[in-house]
């Protein structure tokens, strides 16, 4: 059944080739500029600030005290992948470099979960956390990691180490991040680095989409049912994205000269559905019907289209939080309907007192669903 959603997919996916960024820039409205600071009297139930995007005065961080209310966590690593827990006001955020893995909330100091053996060389480390599909029942979270020997699939469990689900995925002198995202039926979707090679060759697990169970073996309705690979073509993905209503499936890839966003479809991915020719550092990923968010860190923004019912983008593209949080990597959407955000600014030029920081935000609406 998986199978023939995601050919429906394909059926429908946009014929009129990869369209070039032609950015809208919004200073003001929803999500286009700094967050309002609340009043005292603001509901604490919901993220204070409201859409992220009416205009105000923010305060400056002092140390690891950052008085915007939109953070939730800050004085992280870089973050490179987040999971929000099922309360919606907690998160799993993984650090790349580090391998910590960290809870956080607002108003709490961050809680070691775990700390997974990485190696970060090459783009590597600690880049895919997703929790178990049966996460409420069995507390497991999963995670794409980079070590000595390879890039793979680990399963954290409460109070054990890291266990392997899947290894041996080739790991080079780049190109060795990736992505995790959990399909509508509960597969694992694992997007891989070409590690610097071909990601087209058939044999290898580098540069591939891969669909696998809990247990690291191929999915059932995979285009070959005795293969993981769903896929093929990526270079070095960052983010997968599921709409939970429509099924599309969207990876963001740093194609080498340009950065891309794929619609997922079996077998080799066609032309990109959009391309960034000035490789802004297209990261984590949002969808929802209408909607697709991308964290860019280059760019320092949230890059957002409105894909119709065929895939085809409709309107003009935004470009949103443009310098607010500073460089944007993970992305994930939370039960309730809000954007997780994490940043990598002590990557960059000019991080801020309480980087890296971990954000909460409402996100922009969608625009591109049917009308009756």
């Amino acid at each position: 059944m998986l199978l023939g959603l995601l050919l429906a997919g394909c059926a429908t996916f946009p014929e009129q080739g990869p369209r070039d960024w032609r950015e809208q820039v919004k200073g003001t409205g929803e999500l286009g500029g700094p967050p309002v600071v609340p009043e005292p009297s603001a509901p604490p139930s919901a993220p204070p600030g409201g859409a992220a995007g009416q205009p105000g005065q923010r305060q400056p961080p002092s140390g690891c005290v950052d008085p915007d209310p939109q953070v939730v966590a800050t004085c992280l690593e870089p973050i490179g992948a987040i999971a929000v827990l099922p309360d919606g006001r907690s998160a799993l955020v993984a650090e790349r470099a580090t391998g910590r893995v960290l809870r956080v909330q607002r108003g709490s100091q961050p809680v070691l979960i775990s700390t997974v053996p990485v190696d970060a060389a090459g783009g590597g480390g600690l880049t895919g956390l997703v929790l178990s599909p049966s996460f409420k029942e069995d507390q497991l979270v999963y995670a794409y990691v980079t070590t000595r020997q390879d890039n793979r699939v680990v399963r954290i469990a409460p109070g054990e180490p890291p266990k392997p689900v899947l290894t041996g995925i080739p790991r080079g002198p780049r190109n060795n991040g990736g992505a995790l995202g959990v399909d509508v039926d509960g597969s694992l979707l694992v997007a891989t680095g070409d590690a610097g090679g071909d990601p087209t060759l058939p044999g290898s697990l580098a540069g591939k989409l891969l669909r696998i169970d809990t247990l690291g073996r191929p999915s059932k309705g995979n285009p070959d049912p005795a293969s993981r690979v769903l896929s093929s073509g990526l270079r070095a993905p960052a983010g997968i994205c599921i709409d939970p209503v429509t099924t599309m499936t969207w990876v963001t890839d740093r194609a080498g000269i340009q950065d891309v966003l794929h619609l997922v479809v079996p077998g080799p991915l066609p032309a990109p559905a959009w391309t960034w020719p000035d490789r802004p550092g297209v990261a984590g990923c949002m969808a929802q019907p209408g909607m697709v968010a991308i964290a860019l860190s280059g760019g320092a923004a949230l890059f957002v289209l409105h894909p119709g019912d065929n895939a085809a983008f409709t309107g003009a593209p935004e470009k949103l939080l443009i310098n607010t949080y500073g460089r944007l990597s993970a992305a994930a959407l939370a039960p309730d309907g809000l954007l997780w955000l994490g940043t990598v600014n002590k990557t960059g030029k000019a991080p801020v007192q309480s980087d890296d920081r971990v954000i909460r935000i409402q996100p922009p609406a969608g625009g591109g669903q049917s009308r009756a």
